[in-house]
């Protein structure tokens, strides 16, 4: 083939892409409304974009679009419901001078609670695995929060034993409880859903992972009112397996806050495929997130593979910044190599 009917081959492929990509179904495109303009750092939660994902879809008739909770103030999805949660101890008169407000956390809710509480000027202590990254430990120290530590190998599930057994033995801690508050699925009821709705009005399927369950149902509650065919699916890990930020429910702890039955499909993921899929995010759409954000692109992939066509709406809840220090984008992850890593 000489070199003119190549270029004329490629220019004829370009146009190709170009028309089918003219006819395929769009969401609203374009900017959004600028940033905005708020009163403090509280009032600047939420308004997180929503961004198209394309190269990690696996079907070319589906939409994939991911909403980057990481660029919330502490860069997570934690921060709505904390936000949430201290508003409904403020209206609910349970803090006192003397309170301290205490959370179990794998680390984002805490490092939400404690940025907020610190802004207010609230005492807060966090309880978290013992094994969490030190990026985390360091955020919850800058923010003033004291860190009582739990068995690592119980996971969450032993943080929320032992805050728990902490706020019947000592009347100044106040528990917010985001396993059991229905406020921490009404903030996405009120805030992440209603985003989604106005940047993608015609979305399939909404995708996030498993962890208080507060994600999950608050969003399908706006959603279904305003699509009832909407379809929900969750990222859960597998049995034993210790996924950032995701929970497995076999494991014995389901959180008051979450209802099974809001769910078309739950797909369970490995710590090797999220970090794979972390990886793939990375490097092939310049998005830098968090390990749990791996196994709901992992379970994504999944629902876009079983549509004919439509648009899926994927929950990234936080970024790589507090996992740095495991350097899990760049060494080699044998498979033991990967049970060892402080991925809570």
């Amino acid at each position: 083939m000489t070199a003119v009917s190549e270029a004329a081959n490629a220019t004829d492929e370009a146009a190709s892409a170009t028309e089918i990509e003219r006819l395929r179904p769009h969401a609203h495109e374009g900017s959004g409304p600028h940033g905005g303009r708020y009163p403090s750092i509280v009032d600047a939660i939420g308004h997180t974009p929503l961004v198209e994902i394309p190269r990690l879809c696996p079907n070319p008739n589906v939409r994939l679009y991911a909403k980057l909770e990481f660029l919330n103030p502490t860069g997570s999805v934690k921060d709505r419901v904390a936000k949430a949660l201290i508003e409904d101890l403020e209206r609910s008169g349970r803090l006192h001078p003397d309170s301290i407000i205490i959370e179990p956390t794998s680390g984002n809710t805490g490092i939400a609670l404690a940025m907020i509480a610190r802004r207010k000027g609230y005492r807060v202590a966090v309880v978290m695995p013992d094994n969490v990254t030190q990026e985390r430990r360091q955020l919850l120290g800058l923010f003033g929060a004291e860190i009582i530590d739990s068995p690592g190998a119980k996971g969450s599930n032993g943080a929320v034993a032992l805050a728990r057994y902490l706020v019947q033995k000592d009347d100044r801690f106040v528990m917010p409880d985001q396993y059991g508050n229905p406020a921490n699925p009404r903030a996405h009821e009120e805030t992440t859903a209603e985003e989604i709705i106005a940047d993608c009005p015609e979305v399939d399927a909404f995708v996030a992972g498993l962890g208080t369950g507060g994600t999950l149902v608050g969003v399908s509650r706006r959603l279904r009112r305003h699509n009832p065919d909407v379809r929900i699916y969750a990222a859960e890990p597998m049995p034993g397996e210790h996924v950032q930020g995701l929970r497995s429910l076999d494991e014995g702890f389901i959180p008051e806050v979450f209802d099974p039955s809001v769910l078309d499909g739950k797909f369970l993921v490995t710590n090797a495929e999220s970090i794979a899929a972390l990886r793939d995010l990375t490097e092939r759409e310049g998005i830098f997130a968090g390990v749990s954000s791996g196994g709901v692109i992992v379970a994504a992939q999944r629902v876009a593979e079983q549509m004919e066509h439509g648009t899926i709406v994927v929950l990234l809840a936080d970024g790589g910044w507090k996992y740095l220090s495991e350097d899990i984008w760049s060494r080699d992850l044998a498979s033991d190599e990967v049970e060892s890593l402080n991925l809570w």
